[in-house]
């Protein structure tokens, strides 16, 4: 009697569970189905002004960035002057004021990155600009003491400066990836990380206006103070944080990008509200009385990461968006090495003869305000342009192939044929040209697709995580560039050791053609096909409403 009892009871249970299982598997469909809808309407939508938006206040950050970066190159030579011995700063100094940016982007890249994967795109994106603008107006204002040098506490306004133009990179990437369409996505971010390109070309506009407004004032200088070359750089430096306090605003009124409300929020309710309205409106709104519905889906934990990246299909990609990045970088930056022989080869180089102190200062920080303006015009900023005509056609694989497939055969020929590129005035021609194409196929090619490449490749909850940790691959390429190589250049007498850096060079391009094999083509593919998890059953259930 007992036993038929339980059997009844447990029936009886059974039958009373099972409307309650299925009105929580409905509900789950139901999600999953609007979930991707709603990512449905992001891909197909329209260009539209709020892409335009999100392009302008995303690019506003680099440019910011590129200046602040670019403008330490020119104001160097003004703090040799100032504060070096013979006027100019010694290899440590030097190297000091211009590699600490860098290391500070290394550390920026890998928290802000992994920040935005936590707490959200919205929440941390304006806090890297905040830091810029801050530390951008502290090197302006710095000053020497008895106990305080001021190269020391420009080297460290330029660590803290580094870390928030770090930030920028994941940040920017990935919010202007998850709301572009997917047919204009590889334009929109190509169209954001060209402003580095402009940066570096207003850097040195500034710097020629600067110079010359105040030549007479210079001319007129006592040559053992220079006390209106002291005006110049702390201008140069300081106008930097203009465009970031313009763009500031814009940035910490932009929306929390669909993808993360519902991917790693699990609020897919709000997330699709939010796609309505930024699709129509341009604007979000979000109600604190409205009750939430969480969803149970993948969620970023470290076992999940570790599980995520140890399959090989997600470990190479991880591996070839680092590498490439990274092999890049160590050109990119450590073809600085060569601009002044460059500079000298095109006319705009160290002034000679027996010219006053004071103008030799004028005519020499001119050259090398004009000089830069002409290599970022012929090289860096078409370079850019090129990969916004193609990069939706051709694909972000073949153009990055193609960059580094150039940049191996330029640097063998630059490097080889060194000695006799730069033996006469016609031969320096061709290598003046060869340096403007090296710099067309870094941005038509790796610089531009290195950049976007991570900011497609992973799962939202990954994605920015991921972006940061290839792009502080590359910056650790940028810093062996600049500390190793500026150790090396000098070997065997002044300049001797250049012909063996581009050969250097010549193998990390090669390297780089390797590393993008593992890369899979993301053009004209949603990031949700792109990361290569099932999308259809995504949301598992029902969490708990609050």
């Amino acid at each position: 009697m007992a036993a038929t009892s339980y059997a009844v009871d447990k029936v009886s249970s059974h039958s009373s569970n099972e409307p309650q299982l299925e009105k929580t598997h409905d509900a789950a469909f139901e999600l999953d189905e609007r979930r991707r809808a709603a990512l449905a309407e992001i891909d197909e939508a329209p260009f539209s002004w709020f892409h335009v938006k999100v392009s302008l206040v995303a690019g506003v950050g680099f440019f910011t960035d590129a200046y602040d970066i670019f403008a330490i190159n020119i104001a160097s030579t003004m703090l040799g002057y100032l504060y070096g011995k013979g006027g100019k700063l010694n290899t440590n100094q030097d190297l000091g004021v211009k590699v600490a940016t860098p290391i500070g982007n290394l550390f920026g890249q890998l928290i802000f990155g992994w920040l935005a994967d936590v707490v959200g795109r919205k929440r941390m994106y304006g806090i890297e600009l905040m830091i810029i603008i801050v530390a951008t107006f502290g090197q302006a204002v710095a000053g020497e003491a008895h106990a305080v040098n001021i190269l020391a506490v420009i080297m460290v306004w330029r660590f803290i400066m580094g870390v928030g133009i770090g930030g920028d990179y994941p940040l920017s990437a990935v919010i202007s990836s998850e709301f572009a369409a997917t047919k204009s996505r590889g334009r929109l971010m190509t169209a954001v990380f060209a402003n580095q390109g402009w940066g570096q070309f207003a850097a040195a506009l500034i710097a020629f206006i600067l110079v010359a407004a105040f030549k007479d004032s210079v001319i007129n200088d006592d040559p053992t103070v220079l006390r209106h070359v002291d005006f110049i750089w702390r201008l140069l430096i300081g106008l930097g944080c203009v465009p970031g306090v313009v763009a500031l605003y814009f940035r910490l009124t932009i929306p929390e990008t669909p993808r993360f409300t519902m991917d790693v929020e699990r609020n897919v309710n709000q997330a699709a509200q939010d796609v309505d309205n930024f699709l129509t409106t341009g604007t979000y709104h979000v109600d604190p009385d409205a009750v939430i519905q969480r969803v149970q889906a993948p969620r970023a934990t470290k076992r999940d990461f570790i599980h995520y990246f140890s399959k090989w299909e997600n470990a190479k990609l991880l591996i070839g968006t680092s590498y490439s990045w990274f092999a890049l970088d160590i050109a990119f930056y450590g073809l600085g090495l060569n601009s002044s022989i460059i500079l000298e080869a095109i006319g705009f180089g160290t002034p000679t003869g027996n010219l006053p102190k004071t103008l030799a200062v004028y005519t020499n920080l001119k050259n090398i305000c004009v000089g830069n303006m002409i290599l970022s015009a012929a090289g860096l900023i078409p370079g850019y342009w090129a990969t916004f005509l193609f990069i939706d056609s051709w694909g972000r694989k073949p153009i990055q192939l193609m960059g580094f497939i150039m940049l191996t055969i330029l640097f063998i020929i630059m490097g080889f044929a060194y000695d006799k590129l730069t033996a006469t005035g016609s031969a320096k021609d061709a290598f003046v040209f060869l340096y403007c194409l090296t710099n067309f196929f870094q941005n038509f090619g790796p610089n531009t697709t290195t950049f976007i490449i991570p900011g497609e490749a992973f799962p939202t909850r990954y994605r920015s995580t991921g972006h940061g940790i290839s792009a502080a691959t590359g910056k650790l390429g940028a810093i062996v560039a600049q500390v190793g190589f500026s150790r090396l250049v000098n070997i065997g007498g002044t300049n001797a050791f250049v012909k063996h850096i581009m050969e250097i060079f010549a193998f990390f391009m090669l390297t780089g053609v390797c590393s993008t094999l593992l890369l899979p083509e993301t053009k004209q593919k949603t990031l949700e096909d792109i990361s290569g998890e099932k999308q259809e059953g995504f949301v598992e259930g029902v969490a708990h409403a609050a």
